[in-house]
């Protein structure tokens, strides 16, 4: 049996279009929202720690060491590299950087006004194209960085991928029985081109299967 020394953290999730990482965070303040919202109101919040696992030797890496204000949101992996996601309450900035493994190093990729948006409520990465997204409260998807977008959306409907101009998203209904489908929306209009039945899955070799 392989022992892996986590320091306490219980959970490892594999790294979405990665067959070798495997991440796992601890939420010592909730979420990023939840830690924003402590930040707000004058109560100290705890940095978090995340932790990245090479599969199969079972390496582990810590490539970031937040400070206090700092917060860590999930990662995710993008042309070979593993990106970080980081927003300092005390600084008022996102950060996004790209870990290196050989030096055990991070980079920043980006680093932008926290004022950028209204809170950080599903404030995320996302990997195809690599992307920071936040969908909001009022049925409002939003393409943060590296050009801002912002579609109208319905209930239940959330981002799967961008390819090209084409926007993929899956919305669930209860009508009354479950159903999925997958839409295409116009990347520049949001306006929706095709509604396909059927559930989007994303494999580990980043392929995307429809099961109809």
């Amino acid at each position: 049996m392989k022992r892996i020394i986590t320091k306490g953290i219980s959970c490892l999730e594999p790294l979405d279009g990665s067959r070798e990482w495997y991440w796992g965070m601890d939420y010592t303040s909730g979420d990023l929202y939840e830690a924003e919202e402590l930040f707000s109101s004058k109560h100290p919040i705890r940095q978090n720690r995340l932790i990245l696992v090479r599969y199969p030797e079972g390496a582990v890496y810590e490539p970031i060491h937040p400070e206090p204000g700092q917060y860590l949101g999930k990662p995710v992996y993008h042309d070979g590299r593993v990106v970080l996601l980081m927003v300092d309450f005390p600084k008022e900035e996102i950060r996004i950087l790209t870990f290196h493994e050989a030096e055990k190093t991070t980079e920043p990729l980006a680093v932008l006004p926290l004022s950028i948006v209204a809170d950080c409520y599903n404030l995320m990465l996302e990997a195809s194209p690599l992307m920071l997204t936040r969908s909001a409260h009022d049925n409002q998807f939003q393409i943060i960085w590296p050009e801002r977008r912002d579609f109208a959306i319905e209930d239940h409907e959330f981002f799967e991928f961008l390819d090209g101009k084409r926007l993929y998203t899956s919305v669930w209904y209860e009508d009354p029985d479950y159903r999925e489908e997958l839409l295409v929306r116009d990347y520049n209009t949001g306006e929706v081109l095709e509604r396909i039945p059927g559930s989007l899955r994303s494999m580990p070799d980043g392929q995307n299967w429809l099961l109809v």
